[in-house]
């Protein structure tokens, strides 16, 4: 019993002697950085964004984000921008939603088709 006992220890003790926990790379957290809107973009970008938000009110499960102040609006223009311009892709851009609004899944989803239509 003791020498099975120190069998299965040694062929524990080999496996974690593989390993090593020296040249661990430490995780990364990069800021990406995206492009702003030339003038020729934006004006696009404003045509696609009035389309969108013209179909919101034909929809009765549609329930408005409040965007209150000045930094929440832009947030959103800069959100929706990225995503019109693909520099992110729709899913990127419903998590970045729902990380500032968690109960507005719908609405994310609704605007991310809006824009992919």
């Amino acid at each position: 019993m003791k020498l099975k006992l120190f069998i299965l220890t040694v062929i524990g003790l080999s496996f974690t002697a593989c390993t090593s926990t020296n040249n661990v790379p430490a995780p990364s957290t990069s800021k990406i950085t995206y492009q702003k809107p030339t003038a020729a973009k934006l004006e696009v970008y404003q045509k696609t964004m009035m389309r969108v938000a013209s179909g919101i009110k034909d929809d009765p499960n549609y329930n408005r984000i409040a965007l209150d102040t000045p930094e929440k609006k832009a947030w959103f223009k800069d959100l929706t921008y990225r995503l019109w311009d693909r520099q992110i892709t729709r899913h990127q851009f419903i998590s970045e939603g729902l990380q500032k609004y968690p109960t507005h899944k719908y609405e994310f989803e609704f605007i991310a088709r809006g824009f992919s239509s």
